[in-house]
This record gives structure tokens, sequence and C-alpha cells, in this order.
């Protein structure tokens, strides 16, 4: 059953058609062993080399070999951190942030819980932050290893990388960077900045779940966790999933061709739907820089009522969206970045992440601006709080 609505592209988004054509020729024709050594393996071989070159082109590195195909984000993400921690040996000093995605907090708190030094940094109520923490933790003289996110997947808040970075490396550190939210919706260079690892995900971007990839920039030394063959130069063995590796090489091309038009176009839709939240919904606010931001995402906090009413509500209605990150789906806790930004409390449960794709239209922002504010004055006036 198609929802009429889908406004919930960070956790998910639709495979492309392109995409797909582009993928079933490899499950129908082209199924050979890429690690064959006969024609029939080798063409499909030279197949994910081209993507290869599509997913390094995309985010701007210098050599395609630098790209490591893996299963999701998640992977990448756990490759980078505990890949250069194996790497580097000892204890190094790791660092983060409080608003990070859980697929980064989570082997972050597995290297703490196994005796590893970690520093967390907080963000200001805009979900910014303070550089100067993060200097001051880079250069303790300790050998580090720091993992900090380019864009939010909740508020979207997009983070000064190339500074970030740069504080990192002086201090001589490691500096990886989850990228699954801004790759294919801003343009980004790792040739230019200094970043050593780099995480992207197939189904943020038009491609199927299921495939990922990891930048790292040559001359850096991650520890392989997947061993037992020599794929992807003996980073990550297992044979390649060679159908959703092309998905992704498609993914890439397509938002290197379409990158500046979806980008305004999903700005305006979101712009047009925050402005009519807030003409129609009191007690609503935005939650996150203003300025500094991805221009598909919104997130927006409505007073005295339960997020996931909101949501079930909504649903009924035929408008899917979300209250945050879809791995902490089911959890009762409110969210862990709003709870970073100090989110005032009758807020803090009322909130909901609007995000957009190039598949939606002017018509899908009146169909919830029609049907949003009605249900938030239904929930107040169920609300034991809202008349206190």
């Amino acid at each position: 059953m198609k929802s009429s609505v889908y406004v919930d592209n960070n956790a998910t988004t639709a495979v492309a058609p392109e995409v797909t054509e582009a993928i079933l020729p490899y499950f129908t024709e082209h199924w050979g062993n890429p690690s064959s050594m006969h024609n029939f393996g080798g063409s499909v071989k030279r197949s994910i080399d081209a993507a290869r070159e599509k997913v390094a082109a995309l985010i701007g590195a210098e050599h395609p070999n630098e790209i490591i195909f893996t299963s999701c984000g998640s992977e990448s993400d756990n490759m980078a951190i505990r890949g250069a921690v194996d790497a580097i040996g000892g204890h190094p000093h790791l660092i983060t942030t409080r608003v990070e995605h859980a697929a980064v907090l989570g082997p972050c708190h597995y290297l703490e819980d196994k005796g590893f030094r970690l520093s967390t940094l907080e963000v200001d109520e805009k979900g910014n932050l303070d550089l100067e923490k993060l200097r001051e933790k880079s250069m303790s003289g300790k050998k580090t290893v720091a993992s900090v996110m380019w864009a939010n997947n909740e508020t979207g808040v997009i983070f000064p990388i190339p500074e970030i970075g740069t504080i990192v490396k002086e201090g001589g550190g490691i500096f990886h960077t989850d990228a699954v939210q801004i790759a294919g919706k801003l343009p980004i260079s790792v040739r230019n900045i200094p970043v050593d690892l780099l995480s992207i995900s197939g189904h943020k971007l038009h491609a199927p779940k299921g495939i990922g990839a990891l930048y790292a920039r040559r001359g850096t030394k991650i520890t392989p966790h997947i061993m037992g063959g020599h794929q992807e130069r003996g980073r990550r063995a297992g044979t390649e999933n060679v159908p959703y590796i092309v998905g992704l090489g498609k993914a890439c091309e397509l938002a290197m061709e379409r990158m500046e038009k979806d980008a305004q176009h999903e700005r305006n839709l979101r712009d047009r739907l925050e402005a009519g939240v807030l003409a129609t919904c009191k007690g609503a606010r935005i939650n996150g820089d203003l300025e500094s931001r991805l221009p598909n995402t919104t997130n927006i906090s409505f007073e005295y009522v339960e997020g996931e009413a909101i949501i079930l509500m909504l649903d009924d209605v035929g408008i899917c969206a979300s209250t945050g990150s879809a791995c902490a789906s089911g959890s009762l806790e409110p969210s862990h970045v709003l709870r970073a930004m100090d989110v005032p409390r009758s807020m803090l449960h009322g909130s909901i992440r609007f995000s957009l794709s190039r598949y939606n239209t002017e018509e899908d922002i009146d169909d919830v601006l029609e049907k949003l504010p009605v249900i938030i004055k239904r929930l107040r006036e169920l609300s034991p709080f809202a008349n206190d």
C-alpha cells in the first residue's frame, strides 16, 4: 500500500527508477563472480570499477581505490572507528559529539567500556559545536581518533567539517566524518578537506538498502574486521554485492547531475512547510541552526503534545514522518540530539522530523499543512498540561 505523502527521506529514500534499471541486468545477465579469472567474471569486475569511480567523483576523492564498498553506513562507521583504533594500537583518545548517530556512538561507547578514554563534545541550543573545546581535546598530546558527523540526521544542522578536520589534524589525530546525510544533497570534496575517513549510505540517496561505502584516504591505515578474502584490496573480505554496488554508482551519478536542482526544490518545499506550520500551529518552533543546515530537513517541536501520537495520527491520514532517527524507533526516551540542545521539556517529546526528496511536491506540503494543524489542535485539547 502506497502512502499518499512520504516525508521521511532521512530514514530512507525511494530507489530511483534509473537505479532500478541499472541494477536489474546484474540479477539476470551479468551474474558472474567478479573474482573469477574468466571474462564473464571480469566484465562484472569492470562494472564494480566503474561504480567505484562514480562514488569517488561524488565526494571528490582523488583516487577510486580510496572507496571501500560496505553493506551500509553503520558498517562504514564501525569500520572507520574500530579499524583506525586497531591500526594505531595502544589506547588512543576517542573524540566525538553528543549528537552523533548511534552507529558512531555505539562503537565509541563500546571502546570506552574496554578502557579507552572518550571525550564527547557538547553542542549549543542551535546544535553547533564549540570548536575551542574540540581544539582543547585534540591537543591533549595523546594519539586521537575523532569522529564528527557532517550533517545531523535529526535536525539537518551542518558542522564545519573543514575547520574541524584542520583542528584534528593539527593535533596529529585521525579524522572520520559520517557523511551519510549530506552525500548527494550538497557538494562535498574530500580532496580539499583534511578528512581521513568518510562514510556514506546508499539508501539515503536513492540507491537500495544494504549498500554503503567508506572513503579511506591513501595512506590511512585501518584494520579490516571482515577477513578471509582479497576483495576491496584486502580491506573488506566477502564476495561483492554487485547489483547494489552498480546501483550505488548510478545513484551517485544521478546526484551529481541533479544536486543543485534537487537542493533548491527541497529547500523551497521545506521553507513552505515551516512557514505554514508556524502560521497555523501555536506553540511550534524549529529546532537547530536555521542557516547552516541541509536543504531537505526540518525538525519542529510542538508544545505539550507527544511526538509518537502525532506520528500515529499523521499515519492514519496517509502522511509518513518521524520523531527522529529510524534506528531509535520504539524508544520511549526523548531524542538524545534534542536533549543535547536543551530543547525545553514542554517541547522535547513533541518533536517531528520532516525530510524531503526530489520526489516530493507542493501538493505533498499542502496535504501536510491541511492535516497537521487539525491533529495538533486535537492533541492539545486532550493534553492535561496544555491549559496549565
